[in-house]
């Protein structure tokens, strides 16, 4: 499955997108979890902000 998604990422004059990972604090436990988004490259600093 992650092959078929890099693939897609990488393909040659079509949309350019970015997977964004961020890591989100639990505020009862403190313990981190991770967040997985595609987004388009030019939106990818907007998802980080959020």
């Amino acid at each position: 499955m992650a092959k078929k998604v890099v693939a897609t990422l990488k393909k040659e004059g079509g949309v350019k997108y970015a997977k964004v990972i961020k890591a989100v604090k639990n505020p009862t436990t403190g313990a981190y979890t991770f967040k997985e988004e595609i987004v388009l490259q030019d939106e990818a600093q907007a998802a980080l902000k959020n």
